[in-house]
């Protein structure tokens, strides 16, 4: 089944969702209550790295990706089959900007009935220090499907951010990388929301959380240990260290141009 046939499909379920429920609006870039943004803006680290990042590649960056937006709660299951366990659930909606939860696809299987599944990329901790990223199959009802072409990469040992579209480089940020005790996570992750901070809050002007958890702090400020990538205001460092608790911490300049383009479900590679 190609992309543009998942499209078609994704439309016709979601004209049957709005003829059954009316959907709340989301502001892509509501601004966070302070309390929720402190336990999320300075965050951490996920997993040690094991080995030495290599240098951003634009061949290696696709055009585009996948992604499906949820309408409603998803069972995550095993395999492609209601038969399959339960592995997870998912809500249609971020917990502090209220948007729409969006997933990178990362294949797709049609059972028996006709029926579509999607699987997808999961935010969340990993149980193990080298587990990859977790995954699972959800059905493609009650969603829409549709396509980002941006891709964010972060080279940790080039202490670099690179923003991609249609594979192509479109802007590269010097910034602040873990330290050695918390250091920043290798690995495919999403972006989850983006979240506007007020002038003088800690992290401001934005935080870019991750669908990485941390490995090494089970809990931070009342958090879940989520990575982000946020300014430096009330923080500091010294762009192109390797200073802070796992997160990437950028200028207000790159974060400004960076964030009204990187919506939810947008790829996140760290290497």
């Amino acid at each position: 089944m190609t992309a543009n046939t998942l499209l078609t499909r994704s439309k016709e379920l979601a004209v049957t969702h709005r003829q059954r429920r009316p959907r709340a609006a989301a502001a892509p870039h509501r601004a966070a209550s302070p309390l929720a943004a402190l336990a999320i803006a300075v965050c951490l680290l996920l997993v040690p790295a094991a080995a030495q990042a290599g240098a951003v590649g634009a061949a290696s960056i696709p055009d585009e990706q996948l992604v499906v937006t949820l309408l409603s709660v998803k069972s995550v299951h095993a395999e492609p089959v209601f038969d399959s366990p339960s592995v997870a659930a998912v809500a249609d909606q971020r917990p502090i900007t209220l948007v729409r939860t969006t997933l990178p696809v990362l294949a797709q299987q049609t059972d028996g009935e006709g029926r579509l599944w999607l699987q997808v990329r999961l935010p969340g901790r990993v149980l193990h220090r080298k587990a990859p990223p977790r995954s699972g199959w959800i059905t493609a009802f009650d969603t829409r499907i549709s396509r980002t072409a941006w891709h964010l990469v972060v080279d940790v040992g080039a202490r670099r951010v690179t923003a991609f579209r249609d594979g192509k480089r479109q802007r590269s940020f010097r910034v602040i990388v873990g330290k050695s005790a918390t250091p920043t996570p290798r690995g495919e992750y999403f972006v989850e929301e983006t979240m506007r901070l007020p002038a003088k809050h800690v992290a401001a002007p934005f935080a870019i959380a991750a669908s990485a958890r941390s490995g090494v702090l089970k809990e931070f400020m009342g958090g879940p240990g989520q990575i982000a990538l946020h300014g430096v205001t009330n923080i500091g460092g010294k762009m192109g260290s390797a200073v802070s608790n796992g997160c990437i911490r950028m200028t207000s300049g790159a974060l400004v141009w960076l964030a009204p383009r990187i919506k939810a479900g947008v790829p996140l590679t760290i290497r």
